[in-house]
């Protein structure tokens, strides 16, 4: 026998004890949750589980039937130590290996011929007797469980069964619901008394009693009566389900039911559409010169579908008080998304053709309909206005009403460059040098114009008007040597005169310019706000040289000077008692009551409406006997404002129908503690002394009557 002959026998041999090792592990178990299954839920479901069990084991014993060469090499290792370790040498291609390493590979091979060595592994006995154990506590349960009673068609022995118990028992329930055509939703069977199910379903109860009563009826909440109709050992009825509701089975001519409790049916209302508008962005667009059309976009949704839409046109043309109005209606057929529950509308006004010119506005609207019967529900979009600006006139300067086209400036807070300097740096590693450095002189653009802001306070000029720069910014060309080469870039002209005052402020500046002839802030805040934008020149100096990492230090000193400013400037009132007006001496002991004003007459009684459900909450505490139909009629009478007000009745049923319920008076006060008035605000009362206490109150009367 060869050396390949010989590793292949030793691979099988040990992919066989593998594979029974992991179905004498998993078949036990396997064997044991089929027959679990099918005691529990039939012969289907045990027959799901073994089909499972058979699908696992079979990926089982595929796994450990694969062995790679890895695995026999290190048994070979393991088991032999003529391998010297190099058991790997044996798979590997002659042509790749070196001189040694082939010299090696030939010398294991021929010692593999005469080798006599088992790679199996062990049988793992405490895995096998873990897996039997547990197979068998499995079919322990299995014998020993006991299915629950079913519900199904009554008999001849049932139905005198059940006459002679106390309580009647639904045989069968069946609920049978038809959903309104137009939400295009199948009908439906439920096997419960409770269901939900859209506005306007049709619902059909078809009901089984052992034993049978004479009459059946469903009575609703709200007093409704609902009676069944009796079709040999069935009973049937129907309802329009029109909001949500709660309802009990009442049976005459036999006992009621065992669980006569109160059953919810819950409406889903049809929601109107929703729409998001694509184009235009804005509610207000100005006309562009040369525009020939508009286009208007949109998507529509709804949750059972769609119906038409339209859109609603309005032209608009003239000034003053002679406008002119022109209203059109446009249909639109949408493009379907996900069916007729999402659509997209797209429709290109043409300007020309509705005739909009200068001083006109062109204002649009969507309008969009569901299906719902009878009445659909309808969602109108807001308005977008395109406007055609009129030219000014002459006489029309310096009025209101004329259209700006350029928007406010906005600035960035102090705060925000800092997160945008840390951004910055965050993402450094993904971007190139440009961008890096285009980024750094953006975010020191934001600085500087935030610093020219702030500047406005101490009275600095703000740059770039009319080529004159502030104070701050004078400091910003200055060499390194200390001297301002920028006042010597220009010649300045020859002053007209000697010693006036309007020519030395032309030539040399403004009086504004001056920090200190700011009077807005006082001498500890200007200071402060000195500081703010000295650090904020220096952040602005390092972002304008690409160096956000350095400048970051300086933005959130300047932060802070910031907040202290904005803490500085809070204003604080002092305290003032309470000033009474002057009594009029001259009327003491007179008796005189005129002019006075009933206090007592002019108070107005608090409203008794919620003392009822707080009475039923402390009565449910305490463990008394509430008052169940006051509590019921304040329920009802505020059923709209109360959340989930037919869970809080059927919890309130439940209590009174069992007072000895612990249970169900629990639940009850747990959905009324949200219902509970807010506690009008008094004082509380003086707590009664205890006995060290009564004591020395006892003992100060004494004194004070021995004194006496």
């Amino acid at each position: 026998m060869n050396a390949d002959t010989h590793l292949a026998a030793l691979r099988s041999a040990a992919a066989r004890r593998r594979v029974a090792i992991a179905l004498l592990c998993a078949v036990p178990l396997a064997l044991a949750l089929a027959a679990l299954a099918a005691r529990v839920g039939g012969i289907w479901a045990g027959a799901l589980v073994a089909a499972c069990a058979a699908v696992v084991l079979g990926g089982l014993a595929r796994r450990a039937w694969r062995i790679d060469a890895a695995w026999l090499a290190r048994r070979l290792d393991a088991a032999s130590p003529c391998m010297d370790d190099s058991a790997a040498l044996l798979f590997a291609e002659s042509a790749q290996l070196s001189n040694l390493e082939r010299l090696q590979q030939a010398r294991l091979r021929s010692r593999l011929t005469d080798l006599d060595v088992d790679l199996r592994p062990p049988w793992p006995r405490r895995a096998i007797a873990a897996s039997a154990c547990a197979a068998l506590a499995l079919f322990v349960v299995a014998a020993l469980w006991t299915s629950p009673p079913r519900l199904a068609p009554a008999t001849e022995p049932a139905a005198r069964t059940a006459a002679t118990a106390s309580a009647t028992t639904l045989a069968q329930v069946e609920l049978a619901i038809a959903p309104p055509a137009y939400t295009g939703l199948p009908a439906r069977r439920e096997a419960s008394l409770e269901a939900k199910a859209p506005e306007g379903a049709r619902l059909r109860w078809r009901l089984r009693f052992a034993p049978q009563p004479t009459a059946a009826a469903l009575v609703l909440h709200d007093g409704h009566r609902l009676a069944l109709a009796r079709d040999g050992d069935d009973w049937s009825g129907e309802h329009t389900l029109t909001a949500s509701t709660l309802y009990r089975v009442a049976l005459d001519g036999a006992p009621a039911l065992a669980d006569d409790r109160l059953f919810r049916l819950d409406a889903r209302a049809d929601q109107p559409p929703e729409l998001r508008v694509l184009a235009p962005e804005h509610t207000l667009s100005l006309f562009e010169p040369g525009q020939q059309s508009w286009t208007f976009a949109a998507e529509a949704s709804d949750d059972y579908g769609l119906g038409a839409a339209e859109l609603l046109l309005t032209l608009t043309q003239g000034t003053g008080e002679n406008i002119a109005f022109k209203e059109q209606t446009i249909a639109l057929a949408g493009e379907p998304l996900d069916g007729p529950r999402r659509i997209r509308y797209r429709h290109t006004l043409d300007l020309g053709a509705l005739g909009l010119a200068q001083g006109g506005d062109v204002i649009v609207r969507l309008v969009v309909h569901d299906n719902r019967q009878p009445k659909p529900n309808t969602t109108r979009s807001a308005s977008f206005i395109l406007r055609w600006p009129a030219e000014p006139s002459s006489d029309s300067a310096g009025l209101e009403g004329i259209v700006q086209k350029t928007l406010p400036a906005y600035f960035r807070s102090q705060r925000q460059i800092i997160i945008d300097s840390e951004a910055l740096l965050t993402e450094r590693a993904t971007l190139d040098e440009a961008k890096f450095l285009a980024r750094s002189d953006a975010i020191g653009v934001d600085q500087k114009i935030l610093r020219l802001r702030y500047g406005q306070f101490l009275g600095e000029e703000s740059e770039g008007h009319g080529g004159g720069h502030g104070h701050a910014d004078d400091a910003a060309h200055a060499d390194d040597d200390g001297h301002d080469h920028s006042a010597h870039d220009d010649a300045a002209p020859a002053p007209t005169g000697f010693g006036q005052a309007g020519d030395v402020v032309a030539e040399y500046g403004h009086v504004h310019d001056i920090a200190e002839a700011a009077t807005l802030l006082d001498a500890d805040i200007r200071a402060i706000l000195k500081s703010a934008l000295a650090e904020m020149w220096q952040a602005e100096l390092h972002l304008r040289q690409g160096h956000p990492d350095l400048a970051l230090p300086y933005e959130q000193r300047a932060l802070e000077f910031v907040k202290q400013v904005q803490q500085s400037t809070r204003i604080y009132l002092a305290r003032v008692g309470l000033e009474l007006p002057a009594p009029d001496e001259t009327r003491r002991l007179s008796g005189e009551r005129k002019d006075l004003i009933d206090r007592v007459g002019s108070l107005t009684a608090a409203a008794d409406d919620e003392r009822t459900i707080a009475q039923l909450w402390q009565a449910l505490a305490d463990g008394g006997t509430p008052d169940w139909a006051a509590a019921t009629s304040w329920l009802r009478a505020h059923q709209a404002r109360t959340p989930d007000a037919l869970g809080v009745l059927a919890a309130l049923d439940a209590a009174q129908r069992d007072p000895a319920c612990a249970d169900c008076r629990a639940r009850l006060r747990d959905l009324l503690w949200p219902l509970l008035p807010t506690p009008a605000a008094a004082t509380a009362p003086r707590a009664a002394p205890d006995a060290a206490g009564r004591a020395y109150l006892d003992a100060l009367r004494e004194a004070a009557k021995g004194a006496g």
